[in-house]
């Protein structure tokens, strides 16, 4: 299994009281899965992929992420964890105005302290698997959402990581470059067995998942597994 979640409960402060984000979840997932959790706003979708990610850790319960518990790394383990092995994909793209597109997605190598001629090559790889080449030198205000939004998976998949964290990807593009977005996902799913693992409120998206776990209220509604209703 590339994570464990058993009885995770987060609970926040509010006020003098606290607000139970996620009540005693317990999941796992596979290598190569294409999966995402579905809920309303303030279901808990993005407090688990932040727990996940080891952007944050359980208040009670063990979550166990490609054989690390994250409520014992420190925050250095935690950043090693994020830097080498997992994705992040948000809604709003956080490309780096100032830099080309060439340089946002080697910014995920440099942490890694490859050299500058594996470091090309990678970046090249992953220009490539989005379709994005030609627009090497360019900067994010010269792109339109969609290409945005390829640099963002780029960044996020050239590392080649054994996960992808994806909250709510589709929530600025259109329907056209919503379906683009997610065929190339699933294409690196299965090309590379990256996991991907989606917050989303999305039909769009939701045709794509080959598993959907229903959160409500902080808790798991339903979890179905099916091959997704879009064909390759």
């Amino acid at each position: 299994m590339l994570i464990t979640l058993k009885n995770v409960t987060k609970r926040f402060p509010v006020g003098r009281g606290e607000f139970t984000a996620l009540s005693d979840i317990n999941l796992s997932f596979q290598k190569g899965e294409f999966a995402g959790f579905v809920g309303p706003s303030g279901s808990g979708k993005t407090t688990l992929l932040n727990i996940i990610g080891s952007l944050d850790a359980p208040s009670e319960g063990s979550a166990e992420v490609m054989g690390q518990f994250i409520s014992k790394l420190s925050h250095r383990q935690a950043a090693a964890l994020r830097n080498e092995h997992i994705g992040f994909i948000f809604q709003s793209y956080n490309l780096l105005p100032v830099y080309t597109v060439y340089e946002n997605i080697e910014f995920a190598l440099l942490l890694q302290k490859r050299s500058a001629a594996e470091r090309k090559k990678m970046v090249m790889d992953a220009l490539e698997w989005v379709g994005l080449t030609d627009k090497i030198n360019s900067k994010p205000s010269m792109l339109s959402g969609g290409e945005s939004q390829r640099v963002a998976i780029a960044r996020a998949m050239v590392k080649r990581p054994a996960l992808v964290l994806a909250d709510e990807p589709s929530a600025n593009l259109d329907a056209k470059n919503t379906h683009n977005i997610l065929e190339m996902m699933k294409r690196l799913n299965q090309e590379l067995q990256t996991t991907f693992l989606f917050s989303t409120h999305d039909d769009k998206v939701m045709q794509y998942l080959d598993r959907i776990v229903h959160l409500r209220d902080g808790k798991i509604e339903k979890d179905e597994v099916f091959q997704s209703k879009i064909t390759h």
